[in-house]
């Protein structure tokens, strides 16, 4: 794919020198001398490097196309980062400023924050669909990064779910919201070099289709709803909501699992003790119809041998 909507995956993240990246990440290394450029600095390089993508994609991405776009000489660049795989790893770390707006995870529920996750994600790979080329199976973690994962980790937390489930909990929403962007991104992609919209392309087809399926070779089809195949159905939604669904169930059943004992009809009850007296209609104690129940304050105490 081409112009802002590649999908070769041929970039990785960490490729570059990476204590070098960790330092330009979190600002722990040496800062460069004022170059000759006045208002250099990195984080406008970064910010004309993720716009320069968001326009044409990785493939435009060089040292030299961005030193254009500042309007500075190439060499001006080195001075702030080593190169382009280093780049890439801060741009990386730029876009994912996600969640600067704690406001933004709704009432603060778990599921809620689940939603927004899910739901912003999609909308990061749609303002950065370059994203969907680079293989972040290695990642170099910077203050962007560990920004959002600190915000979910801390409103998940009340699941009640160990911390390496709920690290699953969130790499299964961001999973499935990466198949969804790149199904969207391959749509865009198709209507772009066919010069046919989804409509178009779908009613192309509908003479031949729906005589095959009156043909009656395919009655299940020819039973479908007309609304089945509707562009309104918004199957990203309908999928979130399920994995939600799934997960909520999950919760429930290890809340239940691991209740308190003493919360449980089947637990037995503690030995007796001088802690621990005999339950007046415990064992020991034969139960009498018309006893009231609980200890009898009006006998004496028994005498010991």
């Amino acid at each position: 794919m081409t112009s802002g909507g590649r999908t070769s995956g041929r970039e990785t993240s960490g490729s570059g020198d990476i204590t070098r990246t960790l330092d330009l990440l979190w600002g722990t290394g040496r800062r460069p001398s004022r170059g000759p450029k006045p208002g250099l600095t990195l984080e406008r390089i970064v910010e004309a490097a993720v716009a320069l993508a968001d326009r044409e994609g990785l493939g435009a991405l060089s040292m030299r196309r961005i030193a254009t776009e500042l309007g500075t000489g190439t060499m001006s660049l080195y001075r702030y980062v080593p190169g382009k795989a280093e780049l890439l790893d801060l741009m990386l770390d730029r876009v994912q400023r996600v969640f600067e707006d704690p406001g933004g995870f709704g009432d603060g529920h778990w599921r809620s924050t689940l939603e927004v996750l899910g739901r912003g994600t999609l909308a990061l790979y749609r303002r950065h669909p370059w994203l969907l080329e680079v293989n972040q199976t290695r990642p170099l973690l910077g203050p962007g990064a560990l920004d959002g994962l600190e915000k979910v980790m801390s409103r998940i937390r009340p699941m009640g779910l160990s911390d390496p489930e709920l690290l699953s909990a969130i790499t299964m929403i961001e999973g499935y919201v990466v198949g969804a962007a790149r199904t969207q991104l391959y749509q865009q992609e198709a209507e772009r070099t066919s010069g046919l919209t989804d409509t178009e392309f779908w009613e192309a087809q509908q003479p031949v289709l729906e005589k095959a399926v009156l043909s009656g070779r395919y009655p299940v089809l020819a039973s479908l709803a007309e609304d089945t195949f509707s562009f309104d159905f918004d199957h990203f939604e309908f999928g979130l909501q399920r994995i939600l669904d799934g997960l909520e169930v999950f919760v429930t059943a290890r809340a239940a699992k691991t209740a308190p004992a003493s919360a449980s009809p089947s637990a037995p009850a503690p030995a007796a003790g001088p802690d621990h007296p005999a339950h007046p209609m415990g064992p020991d104690r034969p139960a009498d119809p018309d006893r009231p129940v609980g200890p009898d304050r009006s006998a004496p105490p028994e005498q010991s041998a």
